[in-house]
């Protein structure tokens, strides 16, 4: 049942033109801590897409991998670079060197209108994509997908351990690609955990931009059927208190609703949500939670 839901909202999603997942190296950089490369790869049929891949220098064997997924906050230019240098509202160091610390692998891509895939506008894309039966959402979840495809090929990547993190977008990004993708083992998203329903319930919807609507969601779907897709993987889910873009009555009610069913299959502790001073941003004290859970699950 899990796999035909799974299937129906990939559908909902938009049409995909499978093609599979390769690519080359443009850059190769060594630092003390780790190498990272500058990639171009042929994840889909429309463009070619940007990414980096970083991994310890000094750790033998395959490791862990996490999938970074970058914010949004209006800022186009920034990207996937937002993993090197971050942002003022991520804690420092930036997640690049936060992950390489703790002995992970890490890759990041730019997302369609973002970084070096810009060009056309956002709000160009949603209609573009809307009017040839695509949705510009679907088509990031896809390209995320295809990026895990092609590392899970790399040497250095141990294919048992994957984890996917992000912020705002990427927090949205990271719980949605674990959603549709049972290869995903740990999800952590930060400033992410939005309820549909409770957004139409308070007319919160105007804080999200157009791009994460999708035709007839919620026809099928609720936000709280897509999110137990997850379950039982490990997940852990962090939002501000007076973060206005994730309400807490939806928060609640999603925890209320996730940890019993967590429960049910005996994971318990495998579900966490946490409601923590701030707003919308990672805090320092998110940054130490999501580091002990990526320690303990992945």
């Amino acid at each position: 049942m899990v796999r035909e839901n799974r299937q129906t909202l990939i559908d909902l999603l938009g049409k995909n033109e499978d093609c599979a997942p390769s690519g080359r190296v443009i850059k190769r950089e060594k630092t003390d801590k780790y190498f990272l490369e500058t990639l171009a790869l042929n994840l889909n049929r429309i463009e070619t897409v940007p990414a980096l891949f970083a991994y310890p220098q000094h750790v033998a064997g395959p490791v862990p991998l996490v999938i970074y997924n970058h914010s949004h906050g209006g800022n186009f230019s920034l990207g996937k670079r937002e993993l090197l240098q971050g942002t003022d509202y991520l804690q420092r160091p930036a997640f690049l060197d936060a992950l390489i610390e703790m002995g992970y692998a890490v890759g990041c891509i730019d997302m369609f209108g973002f970084g070096e895939r810009q060009g056309k506008k956002e709000s160009e894309l949603v209609k573009e994509f809307l009017v040839t039966g695509h949705t510009l959402w679907g088509l990031r979840i896809f390209d995320d997908q295809q990026f895990l495809t092609y590392l899970l090929t790399r040497p250095e990547v141990d294919t048992t351990r994957i984890a996917t993190i992000g912020m705002s977008m990427g927090g949205l990004m990271s719980w949605w690609l674990a959603a549709v993708d049972p290869r995903v083992k740990v999800t952590v998203d930060i400033s992410g955990q939005v309820d549909l329903e409770t957004l139409i319930q308070v007319r919160g919807l105007d804080h999200h931009g157009f791009y994460y609507y999708v035709p007839n969601l919620l026809t099928k779907f609720t936000t709280l059927d897509i999110q137990k897709m997850i379950v039982p993987r490990p997940r852990l889910s962090l939002v501000g208190k007076n973060d206005g873009m994730c309400p807490n009555q939806g928060v609640q009610f999603l925890d209320r609703e996730l940890r019993a069913t967590y429960q049910k299959m005996d994971a318990g502790d495998n579900w966490r949500s946490l409601q923590l001073t701030g707003g919308h941003q990672e805090t320092s004290e998110m940054r130490s939670a999501w580091q002990v859970f990526l320690k303990k699950m992945l």
